[in-house]
């Protein structure tokens, strides 16, 4: 797979919880972080994603919101 995004994070899908319309996929990293991301069910199909089958979540920069405590 080769595209433009710089941040890419690969591990195993762990878990799929499917909605109506919507998936929240998780992956977990090789460091034991978990990455959710929440995709359409079709995409879902589309990909083939179950659990235990490698991925990677792609992450676009501009979409990264930062916070911090009060």
């Amino acid at each position: 797979m080769r595209i433009s995004a710089r941040n890419q994070l690969k591990g195993t899908v762990i878990a799929i919880q499917e909605g109506a319309v919507n998936a929240i996929v998780q992956i977990k990293l090789s460091g034991g972080d978990i990455v959710s991301a929440t995709i359409s069910l079709a995409a879902v199909k589309e990909l083939g994603l179950a659990v235990g089958k490698k991925a990677s979540a792609i992450i676009k920069a501009t979409s990264v919101m930062v916070g911090v405590e009060d």
